[in-house]
């Protein structure tokens, strides 16, 4: 196992106009991976303007100066790549996988939507666009069984005006009241050379790529006065547990228990990530070993726990299970509950943490495996961290992670007067 998390080379130059480029070479293949990352989420929404940044990761898709409608979607898939774009509260995410002789395609077609796209934006490709995040949300969040969940548990976890309070989908009503000068405005702020990182992964050289960065970015004007995301870093604690429950048309009971954290990439949300393993984390987790296989109250493929990545706040921990046939919504909480409190009594066992580093290691080489998901990591670490070198830091500190922090981690974080409970009960059918 080597002992960085990164053993590929990474070098970086950072343009005139704060476009910061990243590569790192890798001959085995020949393809390479665009990956851009801006710096723009739904934590840098204004009130009243929730839904913009989501809403540009499909309006990047619209067509700019020198490109057409969906042209940018039918060269790369021309050129044999793959590509597609994601929005979360902290960044909007934008890459091709291409064979390496297409880079230069990639490339142009990157910077004509970063430069050109406010001009070719019509009344016309707003409404529609708009209508397809209606359907979206309809369709991911509304007609889903527990689909709500994420955009319920939120607002409990985080205040009013915290910028984590409201999720990247927005508010209907938001997007509907905007006019287009407003987000062309919201472009203009936010989609410029010195709040975005470019990285290139694969099948090229740092100099190819800088020159065709200069080449293809460097006209491209800075901003320079991006304002800065609302500060969410200090959530104060309630002193008391907050509860919600929602009666739907769902096919089973299902409890959902969240906790804030700390911020993704420190020391403490190391602890949390390997803390999540253990207690949720396949067939050997804590949760399917006491819910599912011993009391077998929890179906077992319903059975989880994991930490949400958030760089800007204290990140939350969320646990679910789901019911078995018969068995109420209490008692399923009331055995979640204490299999998390017992996280800060009952000592992680070695085997545990193996099994829990291994499914950790795992995870980070299979995302480290391919071209486009180490591009996707170097944007993120120099995006949040400043230096993408610093990916190399996360799977040994995973790895150094003890029993003793576990415990001690889960009496600090994990307290029952600061949890939050949602609870699904399904609705009473005739």
């Amino acid at each position: 196992m080597p002992d960085s998390g990164y053993p590929w080379p990474i070098e970086t130059t950072r343009l005139d106009n704060g476009l910061r480029v990243v590569v790192s070479e890798d001959r085995t293949a020949p393809a390479v991976a665009v990956n851009l990352w801006y710096d723009v989420g739904s934590r840098h929404e204004p009130q009243g303007q929730t839904g913009f940044a989501h809403l540009f990761e499909h309006l990047m898709f619209e067509g700019s100066v020198n490109v057409a409608k969906t042209e940018h979607m039918k060269l790369i898939q021309g050129a044999g790549g793959s590509l597609n774009a994601t929005t979360n509260p902290d960044r909007t995410n934008y890459f091709e996988t291409v064979p390496a002789e297409h880079l230069e395609l990639a490339l142009w077609l990157e910077a004509d939507r970063m430069g050109g796209l406010v001009p070719a934006l019509t009344q016309e490709t707003l409404d529609n666009q708009r209508d397809v995040v209606k359907n979206e949300r309809r369709q991911r969040y509304e007609n889903v069984p527990y689909g709500d969940a994420w955009l319920r548990l939120l607002p409990l976890l985080y205040p009013p005006g915290h910028p984590y309070h409201h999720a990247t989908i927005g508010s209907m009503a938001d997007l509907n009241a905007a006019d287009l000068a407003t987000f062309q405005a919201f472009h203009r702020t936010y989609y410029a050379p010195d709040n975005a990182v470019l990285t290139v992964v694969g099948d090229t050289s740092a100099a190819e790529v800088f020159a065709l960065a200069e080449k293809y970015f460097g006209g491209i004007p800075a901003r320079g006065d991006i304002p800065a995301a609302p500060d969410g870093r200090t959530v104060p604690a309630t002193g008391r547990p907050v509860a919600e429950t929602v009666t739907a048309d769902v096919p089973a009971p299902r409890v959902y228990v969240a906790h804030r954290t700390h911020p993704f990439g420190s020391p403490g949300y190391d602890v949390i990530t390997v803390l999540a393993a253990v207690l949720g984390s396949g067939r050997g987790s804590r949760l399917y070993q006491r819910l599912a296989d011993g009391e077998r109250i929890a179906q077992p493929d319903l059975v989880g726990a994991y930490g949400v990545d958030l760089a800007h706040a204290p990140a939350p921990l969320i646990a679910t299970v789901t019911a078995r046939p018969g068995v109420g919504a209490q008692r399923l909480a009331d055995g979640l509950h204490a299999v998390m409190d017992e996280l800060a009594t009952v000592p992680v066992t070695p085997s545990e943490l193996d099994r829990a580093k291994a499914l950790l290691s795992t995870a980070w080489w299979r995302q480290m495996s391919t071209v486009d998901g180490r591009a996707d990591t170097l944007s993120r670490y120099a995006t949040q961290f400043g230096d993408p070198a610093r990916a190399a830091e996360r799977l040994p500190a995973w790895l150094a992670v003890t029993a003793e922090q576990i415990a001690e981690a889960a009496a600090e974080v994990l307290a029952a007067d600061d949890r939050v409970t949602l609870t699904y009960l399904a609705e009473e059918k005739p």
